[in-house]
């Protein structure tokens, strides 16, 4: 098969997720548990970024995809640039391992880098995979904090830059390199730190949050609006629309960014729908329970955390271990395949989600909100501590944390939702089963938001599917405050659909490029 080049390749709770709750699968065991995690400890976690404990039997392929998402936790980027980033790292890995397998082809030069008969071991293998995903990372992820020595922890030389093709050494470093040379020319605009080349500027004034309302600000109530605010460290900024150019990205597997754009779009200002989503929305955050808000927050996903994308990274990290793949020749071989096709489908989840972004530029609840109920009183949340009352419309605020108070881009269509049904589909697919059997408990009053009162008791989440586990995720930005009904509902549709498609792809590289039948 001749080297593709013109598409090559095809993206975590919040308070206590990808992190805190590791849940091990003991080996030949049906029982899940979770560790237990003492109050001093717990409060600490809630704080901090703290990176997770690796099992000893986790093969390298899962090793590289956790110091990948230390990466994304050290880093500023945004979701759909995690999501490309995660999908790298996981190319590179898969194209130096192809190399090495009886059938599997690389995305950027197919067979060429195919190594003889008796050069397919697990150790050239192995260190294949690392190169690759070394050099990958250090281009996505400057700084080397984790890289270098995960490199050297694994025995490798991260200066060693041999492309000999007898050595798998050259193997991994010359993949990365072909694929890096492609992505960096791909419309992302890495080189660039990811900035906006299309000129985009919102209609609307932005808005302080520290401020009474302004409507006179919002010149079109069907558009995104900027916040202003302060951030964690306390200093005021103003964020522009993260990812404004994403449409012109070159995806995985879709014909195009807009092959599964929407044909309606959000509901327009004046309509019925556009009144009846935010009274929705409005409704929803009166009655918010203990159950809701932490749904809120486990997935809330936000700075120095994975993102959205990396948050589906951990539950494929469960599953590696779930169904004991260990770090044998059998581990690494199911491992590469489970990230190849996870990332790339999360990748092109960001890429269709973020045109719908771009293509209506729509208003976010916070602005809708205020502008339609200004005036008037509404029952709704009344902010952390003061539970559910009767406020002025114009004083509405989602139910989150003031130094972020919503994420800076466009609403329809929800990230959460897109990706989340992406990588419950791609799980679903690969283990070709839906069981998931995760859980993640919050002991009382570890709430980010509500700290010491919510929740009142001990609250445990758990998701017997993938599928459950992606529907909560969508729905968790509703009970947030951060999206409409629509946005996630369709956004879901969306992602289940680009995850066919990926996974198809991602199926005709494992079979040397043959196609496959398409999975529904």
């Amino acid at each position: 098969m001749a080297p593709n080049r013109h598409r090559p390749f095809g993206i975590r709770a919040a308070a206590l997720s990808r992190r805190e709750f590791l849940v091990r699968a003991g080996a030949g065991a049906a029982a899940l548990f979770v560790p237990s995690i003492q109050p001093m400890s717990l409060s600490r976690l809630l704080g901090e970024v703290v990176r997770p404990s690796p099992h000893a039997d986790d093969s390298v392929v899962v090793r590289w995809n956790e110091a990948a998402l230390q990466g994304v936790r050290e880093s500023k980027l945004g979701p759909p640039m995690v999501a490309r980033a995660l999908a790298i790292v996981n190319t590179a890995a898969f194209d130096a391992w192809a190399a090495y397998d009886h059938h599997a082809v690389g995305t950027c030069l197919g067979p060429a880098l195919r190594r003889a008969p008796r050069e397919r071991t697990l150790a050239n293998k192995e260190i294949a995979v690392s190169y690759a995903a070394y050099r990958a990372a250090v281009d996505l992820f400057p700084g080397r904090t984790v890289f270098d020595p995960l490199m050297r922890n694994l025995g490798l030389d991260p200066n060693n830059r041999n492309t000999d093709l007898t050595s798998p050494v050259g193997v991994g470093n010359v993949a990365a390199a072909a694929l890096l040379d492609f992505r960096h020319s791909d419309g992302a605009n890495q080189l660039g730190g990811y900035s906006d080349y299309t000129g985009y500027n919102s209609p609307n004034d932005p808005m302080d949050i520290r401020l009474p309302f302004e409507p006179k600000g919002v010149h079109d109530p069907n558009a995104w609006q900027p916040l202003r605010y302060a951030d964690k460290s306390g200093s005021t900024v103003t964020p522009n629309f993260v990812g404004a150019h994403w449409q012109h990205v070159t995806p995985f597997a879709l014909s195009s960014s807009s092959q599964l754009r929407s044909t309606t779009g959000p509901a327009r200002f004046g309509s019925f729908e556009y009144l009846a989503q935010a009274r929705a929305l409005v409704e929803l955050s009166g009655g918010l329970t203990d159950e809701h808000k932490m749904i809120a927050e486990y997935w809330a996903d936000g700075p120095n955390s994975e993102l959205p994308p990396g948050h589906w990274d951990l539950f494929a990290q469960f599953v590696a271990r779930r169904d004991n793949h260990g770090d044998g020749e059998r581990g690494v071989d199911a491992d590469i395949k489970l990230f190849f096709a996870l990332t790339n489908a999360i990748f092109d989840a960001s890429v269709c989600c973020w045109d719908n972004k771009r293509m209506f530029a729509s208003v976010r609840p916070i602005t809708a909100i205020r502008y339609l109920f200004i005036g008037q009183r509404v029952r709704a949340w009344g902010g952390p501590y003061r539970d559910t009352q009767f406020i002025d419309g114009a004083t509405w605020f989602p139910y989150e944390p003031t130094w972020f108070p919503t994420p800076p881009f466009p609403e329809y269509s929800s990230g959460h939702s897109t990706f989340s049904a992406a990588g419950a589909e791609v799980l679903r697919l690969f283990t070709q089963s839906d069981r998931f059997g995760l859980s993640a408990t919050f002991p009382a009053g570890t709430s980010k938001i509500e700290p010491g009162t919510v929740p009142a008791s001990d609250l445990t989440l758990s998701w017997a599917t993938f599928s459950e586990a992606a529907d909560q995720a969508g729905m968790s930005r509703r009970y947030g405050g951060i999206h409409f009904e629509q946005a996630d509902l369709d956004a879901r549709n969306a992602g289940r659909l680009v995850a066919r498609q990926a996974w198809a792809k991602a199926q005709s590289y494992f079979a040397g490029g043959k196609a496959v039948e398409r999975w529904t």
